[in-house]
């Protein structure tokens, strides 16, 4: 059953929806590349951390602790990257898209817009988003929980 409602057709909810399934796994996947993106900047950092402090003998260690860090995270960004646009396919085939379509008023557009121009996909969403994101509580915490620098006395 379908309606005309200001000129856009709807379609009541009857039961009758075709690929129910698949909206339900496309926005499963896009939360799980969400969170996947987050741990690039959080999770993977800090284990290879805590990994890097139980590889040291001492509180001063040589070289050692500190490449096994360097090379783990970014193995392990590489990985996650490569995971990420895995999963990225296997949105598009459940989709059948790749743009996240903004919405954008029309007086807000510029005349020089024109349709050359790719919308963007969930990957770069996710990604762009998770790093505006860890960028702005880096900030917060930087502003009101890190404390002061200098020296007091």
């Amino acid at each position: 059953m379908t309606s005309k409602l200001m000129g856009v057709t709807t379609e009541a909810d009857t039961g009758t929806r075709r690929g129910g399934g698949k909206t339900i796994a496309a926005g499963f996947l896009a939360a799980l590349m969400m969170l996947m993106a987050l741990s690039l900047w959080t999770i993977v950092p800090l284990i290879w951390l805590w990994i890097g402090s139980q590889v040291a003998a001492t509180q001063f260690p040589s070289l050692g602790p500190y490449v096994i860090v360097l090379v783990g995270v970014v193995a392990t960004i590489m990985f996650a990257a490569w995971v990420l646009g895995w999963m990225n396919e296997l949105y598009l085939n459940l989709t059948g898209t790749h743009t996240v379509d903004p919405i954008r008023l029309g007086w807000l557009r510029s005349l020089r817009d024109s349709e050359a121009q790719h919308p963007p996909t969930l990957l770069e969403f996710v990604v762009v988003g998770s790093v505006l994101l860890a960028a702005t509580c880096l900030f917060f915490w930087f502003l009101f929980f890190a404390g002061s620098p200098l020296p007091t006395g």
